[in-house]
């Protein structure tokens, strides 16, 4: 089979059908999704039945692979965390983010593996920061050229939530000590394409850094509004076996929590990427 590329909306989004990414993936194939990464931002491929260590693999076809400091990971596997609703409070995903920007070189991407999923709910959605940038005004693209904002691990992880027993609050602690606040462009610029993006998300920023503390408050508010009107947005509705591959770099994503009392599992691999920059 060919592979086969479908657009999914104007902001971003594409399902990719042609290709089993449980095999090693030749430089034609790898290259051909590169290339549709950097177009739609978001690929979707459906009925893909990886098993962790094939998923890593896929992952690491275009990056060096996190582990990430709080979540659980599969112990053969420790690049790919799980998001077990059985195991862990996953509540901070259900907001508005972008994978960790509290590292100083954020995800490039992420991989991420539908295991088990709820009879109904449980949709994840992705917004584009290039879309959500290119609709802003041009006074306001000049008012955010060249300020940085603060990104903390701790307002996702708050240790009320992830330290309550010894061993937990030892990972937390060790967690916080090694991820202090970072700043980073409020404007970032694609390391391929060039594109502009928005880089600030609800879950991880907490000020911009060249503003009062009113000032960011409120252009901060108006930037998380603004970044996920509907027309930046598109809405997944999960089948077991689904993979999910995003551009970490110039989106954000929700997944959406209502879907209680039900499980809901799903692996990740998040591929690192580089020190954001504007110019």
């Amino acid at each position: 089979m060919s592979l086969t590329i479908t657009p999914l909306s104007a902001a971003l989004g594409a399902q990719i059908s042609g290709v089993d990414i449980s095999q090693p993936l030749d430089s034609e194939q790898r290259d051909t999704l590169e290339q549709a990464l950097l177009q739609h931002q978001v690929l979707f491929f459906r009925d893909q039945p990886i098993d962790p260590q094939q998923q890593a693999r896929f992952a690491a076809n275009f990056g060096e692979l996190h582990i990430h400091p709080i979540y659980p990971n599969v112990p053969e596997q420790p690049e790919v965390l799980i998001l077990d609703t059985a195991q862990t409070d996953v509540r901070d995903n259900a907001i508005w983010h972008t994978d960790v920007t509290f590292l100083p070189t954020p995800a490039l991407g992420a991989v991420l593996s539908a295991k088990l999923l709820p009879a109904f709910g449980g949709d994840t959605l992705w917004a584009s920061g290039i879309a959500a940038y290119e609709a802003l005004s041009e006074p306001m693209k000049q008012l955010l050229q060249g300020l940085t904002a603060t990104h903390e691990f701790i307002k996702s992880f708050p240790l009320e939530r992830f330290g309550n027993t010894p061993e937990d609050l030892a990972r937390w602690e060790e967690a916080k000590r090694k991820n202090p606040p970072r700043s980073h462009p409020v404007i970032r610029t694609h390391p391929v394409s060039g594109r502009k993006s928005l880089f600030v998300n609800e879950g991880f920023t907490t000020r911009i850094n060249e503003l009062s503390d009113s000032e960011s408050e409120v252009i901060l508010k108006l930037l998380f509004a603004h970044a996920t009107r509907p027309e930046f947005t598109l809405r997944w509705r999960w089948q077991t076996n689904d993979v999910a591959f995003w551009d970490n770099r110039v989106t954000q994503h929700y997944a959406v929590d209502d879907y209680r009392p039900q499980r809901r599992v799903m692996h990740r691999a998040t591929i690192l990427g580089d020190v954001p920059f504007f110019r």
